[in-house]
């Protein structure tokens, strides 16, 4: 079992089945298909709450390039690029409002040492949502 924290601002879209993903680093173990999660908010803190134990849908590689310039450059998800309106869909499915909102919080929490542009590489692991909720699209374009 694998567990994974979240900032409270997440909280209430994976409590309502509508955020059922997460965009995550490499480290030497995560989660597998098929396995159970254990999705927190405020881990390691006294104000830990446990959210929920979905089951692991699937782990693949991703990719993401946001620039000061332009908000998103590039969204690889399972080696398929994703166009505009998949991307925008992409960030609805991550919890945000849109990919404009998306960029935001990552230009926030993890900004660049140096330059313009932040890319990222790791994983997206999904989950079975914790309540019935609308399918994720995540179809690229």
């Amino acid at each position: 079992m694998v567990a994974y924290s979240f900032k409270k601002r997440f909280g209430p879209p994976i409590l309502a089945g509508t955020k059922a993903q997460t965009i995550r680093t490499d480290r030497k173990r995560h989660a597998r298909q098929g396995e159970e999660l254990q999705l927190y908010t405020g881990m390691r803190t006294r104000h830990c709450t446990l959210l929920g134990r979905p089951t692991c849908l699937s782990v693949m590689p991703v990719r993401l390039c946001f620039s000061e310039r332009s908000a998103t450059e590039l969204f690889e998800v399972g080696g398929e690029h994703l166009g505009p309106t998949a991307m925008d869909a992409f960030a609805r499915a991550d919890g945000f409002a849109d990919v404009e909102d998306m960029a935001r919080f990552w230009w926030a929490e993890h900004p660049p040492e140096e330059g313009d542009r932040i890319a990222f590489k790791g994983v997206l692991i999904r989950w079975q949502p914790l309540v019935a909720a609308p399918a994720l699209p995540i179809a690229a374009e």
